[in-house]
């Protein structure tokens, strides 16, 4: 299982996130198509290639051909949108929340799959992009739909832990890459 080949990856100072890796693989709050999704959203968000192989490779047999796209195109929209919320939310000038954003979002509307589960890859999304007012949106959307907080909650818990690895691997390839430079 890939899952396996990513906590082998990961060096002993970060024994806790391949301990949390392994649990909220197996975590029961959401479904397998739910947690799967999740992971994949959040990997593409990350953006680490080794972490994305290996959580897609690991993942997608929970996931419909069409949710594979879903989990996907909930990294792409919210690539953009949490750039976009976030900047209007953090400057001091509330002008900018008045404006209509006039970006194209259609796949909000017809995501391809259930929209309660696309909300939830949205959310997980923005958790690692740190978009207050998306995760907001998104959480209210998703309480609104009867997801009980428990099960938010894994969603960002998957993001902190795959956003974890993803630091970790990029920075243990930043380290080997000098060394190897001073080597030289």
């Amino acid at each position: 299982m890939s899952i396996d080949a990513l906590k082998k990856a990961l060096p002993d100072y970060a024994k806790d996130i391949r301990l949390n890796l392994s649990s909220l693989a197996a975590e029961p709050t959401l479904t397998a198509q739910q947690r799967a999704g999740c992971f994949v959203a959040t990997a593409l968000a990350v953006g680490n290639a080794f972490a994305i192989r290996e959580l897609v490779d690991a993942f997608a047999g929970d996931l419909s051909p069409e949710a594979l796209t879903g989990a996907k195109a909930a990294a792409a929209i919210m690539a953009m949108n949490n750039v976009y919320y976030r900047t209007t939310h953090m400057l001091a000038n509330t002008e900018y929340t008045q404006f209509q954003s006039k970006l194209r979002m259609n796949i909000l509307a017809n995501p391809g799959v259930d929209k309660t589960d696309f909300e939830l890859w949205s959310l997980a999304v923005s958790a690692v992009n740190g978009c207050g007012m998306c995760l907001d949106a998104h959480e209210r959307k998703l309480r609104a739909a009867g997801m009980s907080a428990e099960s938010v909650q894994t969603a960002f818990r998957i993001a902190a832990v795959v956003h974890a690895v993803g630091a970790v691997l990029d920075g243990e390839a930043a380290l080997a890459d000098t060394q190897v430079a001073a080597a030289a």
